[in-house]
């Protein structure tokens, strides 16, 4: 892909999900049953309880921390442990960065990316709001870590890294920061059947974290490439059924299901 193609890519997301931190901030539709706030078509207002989020762990995070922007729960194939360092990618108003908080501990620390200023200063907002000390948040973009080489030992993402116009870059760039041993956790939406020009092609679908999506072998091939060992991506077929609630009436659900990715470094 071209650099100005991927920079047009990088702005229309990154406005989408400006706004939806706006909008959110605002009291209007996040957390509704209905897709809103800026990203058309998208996982917005998906409730996350369907993603595999508990009610309790929804009710002890921060108000405004969950914005119904994932498309599965990292944290259930991370298997984190206190002390640990985690690092987020695309962390948005905080939500899994606050549950692995707990996780790891006051001896532990948890850093979200968020390329978004205005989800950034929600996070920071948040965080000081719960009082999480263990916790930090970073503007920068994914594909451009602002973590230090060799610093954590567990990436998490929740249906960002589909939304990147450079998902190679992505994965050299985890493991980069990675500890020896360190570990990829990452819930996201892959392609199971290539996707219709039409699609692809959609910038609203692209920021609904659709039309970004790659096929399951060509992502295992990319996550090797960059130096990962044990790289496994399990479909959750039964995501379909929400993910079909993304773009009524387009079929996105015959091509796309959520998955999660798992890899070490070794």
């Amino acid at each position: 892909m071209d650099s100005k193609k991927a920079e047009a890519i990088r702005r229309n997301v990154r406005e989408a999900y400006a706004q939806v931190a706006q909008s959110a901030d605002e009291g209007s539709c996040c957390g509704e049953a209905n897709s809103c706030c800026g990203v058309p078509s998208g996982p917005i207002g998906i409730f996350s309880t369907r993603l595999g989020y508990g009610e309790q762990e929804l009710a002890d995070v921060p108000e405004g921390a969950d914005m119904g922007l994932g498309c599965g729960n990292p944290r259930a194939i991370a298997a984190l442990k206190p002390g640990e360092v985690v690092l987020d990618l695309g962390s948005g108003g905080g939500l899994d960065c606050f549950l692995a908080a707990r996780e790891v501990g006051d001896g532990g620390r948890v850093i979200g990316v968020d390329m978004t200023p205005d989800m950034v200063s929600k996070a920071r907002n948040n965080a000081a709001l719960g009082g999480y000390a263990n916790v930090a948040f970073r503007l920068g973009e994914i594909e451009h870590l602002p973590v230090a080489d060799g610093s954590v030992d567990v990436i998490i993402s929740n249906c960002v890294i589909n939304l990147s116009p450079d998902k190679a870059q992505v994965f050299r760039e985890a493991y980069r920061v990675l500890r020896h041993g360190g570990r990829l956790a990452i819930s996201d939406v892959v392609a199971t059947a290539a996707l219709p020009g039409p699609l692809k092609n959609d910038p609203a679908l692209y920021s609904g974290c659709m039309a970004g999506a790659s096929l399951i072998a060509e992502l295992t091939g990319i996550i090797a490439e960059a130096g990962f060992s044990a790289v496994r991506i399990s479909p959750k077929d039964q995501s379909r059924e929400f993910i079909r609630d993304w773009a009524p009436g387009r079929s996105v659900a015959d091509y796309l299901v959520s998955a999660h990715i798992e890899a070490v470094k070794a």
